[in-house]
């Protein structure tokens, strides 16, 4: 335990390295596929790899425009948001007067801000930002991961001193971390252009904005849906009254339930389950470690170590207490060990 003590306060101290490195890792773990599928059709994997980084600086330098922009705009309109939230409560503390309970406005304001509709999704976007600022350095780590990444497992297997005995499993855990990576990114982007188009047909805005913090916040199961929903709702309760701020809240809650419980799981399959309470503790964790890009990765890189510990057989036990299905976990752990 003193060992990982230290170890943990060792990657804090060094975060401002750490962090870039694992955001590179996470994003070459995703293009990687792309890479394998344009080669399918004969084109250099230098060419490959360039039209892909040119791709992902593109999308980087028009997401920071995005956030850039909305903010700006938002902060601009923030007075006419006031006014039109004390109009959307006005009913309401006039039907409080009736019982002697008084209110006022600035009361109502204080509790209800406007300005809390971005504070939280912006200060994690900001902490994404700072990360973002070292774009060169992530560019060149995910180009050399990705010119490593078929002779990886090679090296590991060579590593190890019975590269049979490990060869299956280093295969299933590289596989494992890949599949979970590539179709929770097709998902998220999924609920991101459902959410985006949803909230346009409505009418609420910064719709595009929303739809991109519904996609970063989709990886974190269950708590990121809920906090990329809060301040959409809130928005549309101020803008547009409380029938939109219901729409929006069913937009979301209808969404991320197909994606939760129909899309993911048919795709996922068995054995890359989560508790809800290790997600939470994860979310925690990782965020106090790794800052905000840890927040967004606490359920893959929790996963990582989930399907490492599957892959031990001294291990296994800390997995299966990190699972959600335990009688999954239970039959897989016999499967296993028939199959040995």
């Amino acid at each position: 335990m003193a060992f990982v003590v230290v170890i943990l306060a060792g990657i804090k101290a060094a975060s401002p390295i750490v962090v870039p490195f694992v955001l590179s890792a996470f994003i070459a773990v995703i293009c990687n596929p792309v890479i394998s599928g344009m080669m399918r059709f004969k084109v250099p994997k230098w060419l490959a790899v360039l039209l892909l980084m040119v791709f992902i600086v593109m999308v980087g330098l028009w997401l920071a425009t995005l956030v850039g922009s909305s903010v700006n705009e938002f902060s601009k309109q923030l007075p006419q948001y006031r006014d039109q939230l004390i109009a959307q409560f006005g009913w309401v503390l006039e039907k409080l007067h009736t019982f002697n309970i008084k209110i006022s406005k600035e009361q109502v304001l204080a509790y209800f801000d406007p300005g809390m509709a971005l504070s939280m999704t912006t200060n994690m976007l900001s902490g994404v930002g700072n990360v973002m600022a070292n774009l060169f350095l992530i560019i060149l780590t995910i180009v050399f991961m990705l010119f490593e990444a078929q002779s990886l497992p090679k090296k590991l297997h060579l590593a190890l001193d019975d590269p049979d005995m490990r060869l299956q499993q280093i295969d299933k855990f590289l596989q494992s971390v890949n599949q979970y990576m590539v179709i929770k990114t097709l998902v998220s982007v999924a609920t991101g252009a459902i959410v985006g188009i949803g909230l346009g047909f409505i009418g609420v805005d910064y719709a595009l904005l929303w739809a991109v913090i519904a996609f970063l916040f989709n990886y974190i199961p269950n708590i990121g849906s809920i906090i990329a929903a809060i301040p959409a709702i809130l928005l549309a309760f101020i803008q547009l009254g409380p029938a939109a701020a219901g729409g929006t809240a069913l937009l979301y809650l209808g969404t991320n339930m197909v994606m939760g419980n129909v899309i993911e799981p048919k795709f996922m399959g068995r054995g890359l389950g989560l508790s809800t309470l290790v997600v939470f503790l994860s979310l925690i964790f990782w965020g106090w470690l790794l800052g905000s890009v840890g927040m967004l990765l606490s359920v893959p890189l929790t996963m990582i170590v989930k399907i490492a510990l599957e892959s031990s057989d001294s291990g296994r036990w800390l997995a299966i207490m990190l699972a959600d299905d335990v009688d999954g976990e239970l039959k897989a752990s016999t499967s296993d060990k028939e199959q040995a």
